[in-house]
């Protein structure tokens, strides 16, 4: 996210099965294959793929970095069902990038220009080798704070917000308040979190919950200005 080959002489009714001594040679060197190919196979990294758009299938690398949550696929695959499949024109700013998962999706289904923002170089370092890998020539990737990205824009600039912080982190209360000044009138805010958020405490920002849904430890929101929670 480990093969082991046997020489045919181990295996039952080889020619030299019956001379091998003692007769638990071979399963005792299978386990020993086995006992040391485990740690490789915990520091592979694992792959996470684009749902849909001009890049659909196309696999993203997950490090194994502190605190790396990517989107899981059904909450990414609901997300953009609820924003629907044609981003085009779109701008968008995916303050905490991580894999760059939310944003790389954005941006396969047409967004115009997307921001992903991350403060760890190599994270970033691999945003930058997937953004040119993939030829992308609408996402920006830039090395920092998320939140400072945010208050940065220009007030009502932004289409799409993602604010997906650590779920251990402080950082959820002040990304939501500089979400909602950075996003357009008729724009979206998606807060992925470890609880639910209520309508009365995204009230003072001006923000309410348009959409939610629950998967496993994952609270993901579809927020919008103003307005009332859809049915």
């Amino acid at each position: 996210m480990s093969r082991s080959t046997l020489r045919p002489e181990s295996l039952p009714g080889g020619r030299l099965a019956r001379a091998a001594k003692p007769a638990d040679a071979a399963p005792a060197a299978t386990k020993a294959a086995k006992k040391t190919a485990t740690p490789a196979a915990h520091k592979a990294a694992g792959e996470i793929r684009i749902i849909g758009g001009q890049w659909k299938r196309t696999r993203l690398p997950v490090a194994q970095r502190p605190n790396l949550r990517p989107t899981p696929d059904r909450v990414r695959e609901t997300l953009f069902n609820w924003l629907g499949q044609d981003l085009a024109g779109w701008r968008c700013l995916d303050a905490f990038a991580g894999t760059g998962a939310l944003g790389f999706e954005a941006a396969s289904r047409g967004a115009s220009a997307v921001q992903l923002v991350e403060n760890d170089a190599a994270l970033v370092a691999q945003l930058h080798a997937l953004q040119q890998r993939l030829e992308a020539s609408a996402v920006r990737v830039q090395r920092g704070d998320g939140i400072a990205a945010l208050k940065q824009a220009a007030p009502g600039s932004i289409d799409l917000v993602l604010i997906d912080p650590p779920f251990e982190s402080p950082l959820f209360e002040p990304a939501v308040e500089a979400a909602a000044k950075a996003v357009s009138a008729d724009g979206f805010v998606y807060l992925e979190a470890p609880r639910a958020w209520t309508d009365e405490e995204l009230a003072p920002h001006g923000l309410a919950v348009h959409r939610h849904l629950k998967a496993g430890a994952v609270h993901a929101h579809l927020l919008k200005r103003g307005g009332s929670p859809a049915p």
